[in-house]
Formats: C-alpha cells, structure tokens, sequence
C-alpha cells in the first residue's frame, strides 16, 4: 500500500500540494450570480448532483429573484419549480421558509454568520461554509461532502465518521490557507479518480503516500471494508 508521510499536516500539504497541480482549476460547480441565488443552490445540492441543480435553477432564479419571492410562493409551487431535485418535496418547504426569514429577519439579505445561516431551514453547517466562504469571502471551516468525507479518510487525514467530527480533524492538520480550496480540489479527485466505487489507483497522483492504495491494501479506510 501507500506510505502516507510521518504526521497528518505533512500528509495534508502534500495532499493539497499534488492536487492543485493536477486541478489547477479547481472551483465550485454550481452556477450562481448572487449570495441568495448561492445559499438556493447550495441547499437544493444536498443528496443532488450540482449538474442536476445547474439545470433546475437555470429557470428557477428567473422566476425568483429576491427572498420576497420566495417567501410569497407556496411550498407546493416551490416543489414543481424544483422537481427533478433529490427531495423537492421537503426542499421546496426550506426555500418558502428561507424566503420568510431573510424577509422578516434580515431585510431580504444573506446573512454572514454561520449562527444565522444554520438558523435557516436546510441549512447545516456544511451549507452555511460554502455560503460564508463564496457568498461573503469568511472562511472558518471546511466543507464536508461526501467527497471530502471520503478522501479524507483513505488518505488517513482522519478516523472520524461524522461530517462534524472529520472537520475539525482536517482544520488541525490543513493549511488555514487552503481550508476553501481543499474541499475543490477533494470534489474534483473523488469525481475524477477516486470514486466511492470505481477508484482508480493506478491513476493516482496520490497512490504512493495513500494507505488506502488498493494495489496492496485490503481495506478501504473510507469504508472500513475489504475492497
């Protein structure tokens, strides 16, 4: 298997190190001209594909441009505007919810704390970094997807299992620096390369320092399983 590098912070730089050789673009994927259009979009890529929440929002932010909108529609408009998105039934309540509290709470504005943003309907914390971090330049966190969740696992950056719990082991061992552009460049390698089914190893620009390399380990640590 890999060797992974003497400590974690070690491990971490090389890792952010190689990836932005190889995605010097890395970037987020969902399409957004403003913090409302971005905290929408942000919610509605919960459990979706962000090419699947590209096409839907395309019509979408078209009809609703302000949180008054949003606040003045039904849940079940919301629903059919956004069908076709993982949970639209749920997800169409959050944005009538979210319409309603930036209206009345934050005078149609984002806002730009995290404590404020997890207040919102369907909004966790993950949301609420990738909001605070694109939408108003604050970075305190890093996001957790499911690709990062992942990632940081067979690398051996963590042994946690909650999203909560793996970001707070990377934010010790991850350059403050790259906090943002660490989870780009995770998404665009697990999507890439190193899918939760089909990892390409021989592929890797990351194979001889991964403990996961499945030309001689048994086990996915992502997992805990035998690959």
């Amino acid at each position: 298997m890999g060797t992974p590098l003497e400590s974690r912070e070690e491990q971490a730089t090389e890792v952010v190190d190689r990836l932005h050789e190889e995605y010097p673009d890395s970037a987020i994927s969902l399409n957004y001209s403003n913090r409302l259009e971005l905290l929408i979009a942000v919610v509605l890529s919960a459990q979706c594909t962000d090419e699947r929440v590209n096409e839907v929002t395309a019509d979408l932010f078209e009809k609703y441009q302000s949180a008054e909108d949003y606040a003045e529609a039904t849940e079940e408009e919301l629903a059919e505007d956004i069908y076709g998105i993982t949970f639209h039934n749920n997800k169409g309540g959050y944005l009538q919810g979210i319409g309603e509290i930036l209206t009345g709470e934050h005078d149609g504005e984002v806002p730009d704390t995290m404590s404020a943003l997890t207040d919102l309907p369907g909004v966790g914390r993950k949301t609420a970094n990738v909001v605070l971090q694109h939408g108003h330049d604050v970075v305190e966190g890093i996001v957790v997807d499911t690709h990062v969740q992942r990632l940081s696992r067979r690398l051996g950056l963590t042994e946690k299992e909650r999203p909560e719990a793996i970001e707070q082991d990377l934010l010790d061992v991850v350059p403050e620096g790259e906090w943002q552009q660490f989870t780009h460049l995770l998404i665009d390698h697990g999507r890439a390369v190193c899918g939760a089914r089909s990892a390409d190893c021989e592929a890797c620009v990351l194979a001889d320092i991964c403990p996961s390399e499945k030309g001689d380990s048994d086990v996915d640590l992502a997992s805990g399983e035998a690959w």
